[in-house]
């Protein structure tokens, strides 16, 4: 399993986290979707490696910004 941690700009509630939980869920390769609204980060957890741009593309589908890169 691969995991990596984004920060994630704007989220403030469940709601928020919902919303991006759904959209990276999408994202092909997903397995699964951790959302710490609180820390502002969203992990995701992966078999193989993930396009960045996918995810990065689903967090702004969802409506937030990413703050810098991936851990």
């Amino acid at each position: 399993m691969i995991e990596h941690t984004y920060a994630v700009v704007g989220m403030a509630c469940g709601h928020c986290a919902g919303f991006v939980t759904e959209e990276v869920e999408r994202v092909a390769g997903v397995t699964a979707v951790a959302v710490d609204v609180d820390a502002g980060t969203v992990t995701v957890t992966s078999e193989k490696p993930l396009d960045d741009a996918a995810v990065h593309a689903a967090i702004e589908e969802a409506g937030y910004a990413l703050n810098g890169g991936r851990s």
